[in-house]
């Protein structure tokens, strides 16, 4: 298989997706990388190679979904593509009871919806050119926490289609695989935190006086997460496996704090595990 049949990443302006567009470029991929801005696009540019090209891709505006996807048919031609990075994503949090509808939705939209109409739209292109899928998941699409249920429940459902569609696209051997971080050091973290301070002062007096001393204790968290978090290469080199390996893995839990949650939530059990996890907050 040839490298030259290009990747597309999502999701590639910043934290894991810039991550994955630099590392396949230096290894001389063709690298087709989503942005939303075409600042990002230029900043992206400037760090890599020719062999990269920015394409405007927002994951919740299918005419730049399907605009990137005839772009990408151009050049790739009968060829294909031998990957696909389906990165995109975004993180919204706080008490469910105080939870915004359209938050949820906007979240689901982002971090589900958009995933499947991306698939959708560069599946035939996969389909000639014997490529792979890698979606980007996350600890918390496997074990849920409190006051992150919008995020958790976007990527517990993201877990669920990237499973039907590994069984789906066997038969032309497109695999399918899940990579799962822990705490990474990306942006998403920073809008959570802005985002938590809005939610904060637009919440009812009520919310707050309810969930006061637990809304601290999840901005304290988030605070903590720079100190915490391995950095976006170690993800990028599960999605080289993914796409690369003879016999890549169905999912990839990245950083310790990932593969020891997977372990004790199994091991624990729904009540011990969770108790603990109050403990530790």
């Amino acid at each position: 298989m040839s490298r030259t049949q290009g990747i597309v990443i999502t999701g590639a302006s910043t934290g894991i997706g810039r991550a994955c567009a630099e590392r396949f470029d230096r290894m001389g991929w063709r690298v087709f990388a989503g942005v939303r801005k075409e600042t990002d696009g230029q900043a992206l540019r400037a760090a890599t190679s020719e062999r990269t090209t920015p394409l405007i891709l927002d994951v919740t505006r299918r005419e730049t979904i399907d605009k990137a996807a005839g772009r990408v048919a151009e050049v790739v031609g009968e060829d294909g593509l031998q990957g696909l990075v389906n990165n995109a994503g975004i993180g919204i949090g706080g008490p469910v009871e105080g939870l915004d509808i359209e938050d949820l939705r906007h979240q689901f939209e982002v971090n589900l919806f958009g995933q499947v109409a991306v698939s959708q739209a560069f599946l035939p292109m996969l389909r000639s050119g014997d490529g792979r899928i890698v979606n980007m998941s996350s600890i918390a699409g496997k074990v849920s926490q409190p006051f992150m249920a919008p995020y958790c429940a976007s990527k517990h459902a993201f877990e669920a289609f990237t499973d039907s569609m590994r069984e789906e696209l066997k038969p032309w051997s497109i695999h399918v695989a899940a990579v799962e971080p822990g705490v990474i050091q990306t942006p998403i973290w920073d809008k959570a935190r802005r985002r938590a301070s809005e939610n904060r002062s637009a919440a009812p007096p009520h919310l707050l006086e309810l969930y006061a001393s637990a809304i601290e204790r999840l901005e304290r968290v988030l605070e903590q997460i720079p100190e915490r978090g391995i950095p976006p290469d170690r993800v990028a080199r599960a999605v080289e496996h993914a796409i690369t390996a003879r016999r890549p893995r169905t999912r990839y839990p990245v950083g310790t704090d990932a593969k020891i949650g997977l372990k004790l939530r199994w091991l624990l059990g729904d009540r011990a595990f969770y108790w603990l996890l109050r403990k530790m907050g």
